[in-house]
């Protein structure tokens, strides 16, 4: 059990914000063409069955953690033993350290592509990993801060989706089933990356001052996030044709193109600004769970240990240069992560079960 004094706990609402604000990232500017490739307009069907499975993994991780009552790496230690459950809490510590560099360079190449072609990557990572350094340093109450920050600020960004659909055709959801079962059912992959980063919470559960309280927050907070997701796919299928959307990388920045205002002529400029809080609490999450995770591992100071792991994550940034290595380490955040959440998590609810059953019996 892992024993968290009072003044380093949030409360338990505030997990409602934790798994929103890693869940909507860079993903949701393009998400659209891998889902249109799949199943064509039957993709807003794949977000809802996609939703529904991570408010399954995340009723599993509740349940996992619940008899624990620490985090992941108490329960690695209870259920595999120092070693084993060591070479697992590395294991998610490298994923994190993965799905940071993977969030961090694709928002770089939204900033190349749409604002800046010129920028250094390196320059513009060590900044942008400085910040993440000074939130995550501040502890997990700082980086929950940044959460609320990063839901609440750029929210103004959602009113912008009524542009759209002055120009949609909800026709072009008809018909409706055009694909197989299996074919909606095997999409739902495709949604992965987008919604990957509340496994975090394995790390941060004993921060919540009543645990056991902060799973109705967030189921809400995924719900709302797949409600977010779901609405930009049905405007996008209406707006754009499907061969459109099949060629277009960042269909949501394209959307914001058509907004009209007399105040600024190029909103797309506004909102990829703006994203820079949408992405912050990705990285600052998925990096103190990382510290988090070596920390518990090797019993160094997580400020070193935070330093090490950004350095890592700034050198793979700069050695990412062509979108086709930008696209393939997504892929493989994406492969790594489906495994993760529908693979391990699942495997580690039913072994858990398992291994408490028969240590009662043991007892009685």
């Amino acid at each position: 059990m892992t024993t968290i004094p009072d003044r380093l706990k949030v409360s338990p609402f505030f997990s409602f914000y934790l798994v929103q604000a890693i869940q909507i990232g860079v993903g949701i500017l393009g998400f659209q063409r891998v889902l249109t490739k799949a199943v064509g307009n039957d993709a807003w069907m794949s977000i809802i069955l996609g939703g529904i499975g991570v408010h399954v993994v995340i009723w599993m991780m509740y349940q996992i953690l619940n008899k624990q009552n620490g985090d992941i790496t108490d329960v690695h230690r209870v259920l595999f033993g120092k070693w084993i459950g060591s070479a697992f809490s590395i294991m998610l510590v490298l994923y994190f350290c993965l799905l940071t560099l993977t969030v961090l360079r694709s928002y770089i190449e939204v900033v190349q592509v749409w604002m800046f072609p010129g920028i250094r990557i390196s320059l513009f990572s060590l900044v942008i990993l400085i910040i993440v350094f000074y939130v995550v340093n501040g502890g997990l109450r700082t980086v929950t801060g940044m959460a609320v920050l990063g839901v609440v600020l750029p929210a103004y960004l959602l009113f912008s989706l009524f542009y759209p659909l002055k120009y949609a055709f909800f026709e072009n959801l008809l018909p409706i089933f055009d694909h197989s079962v299996f074919e909606i059912l095997s999409s739902t992959k495709q949604i992965t990356l987008s919604v990957l980063g509340f496994e975090t919470l394995l790390f941060y559960y004993p921060f919540f001052k009543d645990p056991k309280k902060s799973q109705k927050w967030a189921h809400l907070g995924s719900a709302s996030t797949i409600f977010i997701y779901l609405a930009v796919m049905i405007i996008s299928i209406a707006y754009f044709s499907e061969e459109q959307l099949n060629r277009n990388i960042w269909a949501t920045l394209t959307m914001l193109k058509i907004v009209q205002l007399p105040f600024v002529e190029r909103i797309e400029y506004v909102a990829i600004s703006s994203w820079l809080f949408v992405i912050l609490p990705n990285l600052c999450l998925a990096m103190w769970s990382a510290s988090r995770g070596a920390k518990r591992v090797f019993k160094k100071k997580q400020r070193t240990l935070l330093v090490v792991l950004l350095l890592l994550v700034c050198a793979g940034s700069c050695v990412l240069k062509t979108r086709e290595q930008i696209e393939m380490i997504s892929d493989f955040t994406a492969e790594i992560g489906f495994y993760l959440i529908y693979g391990y998590i699942p495997f580690l609810f039913l072994f858990s079960i398992i291994f408490y059953r028969m240590k009662g019996r043991k007892s009685a």
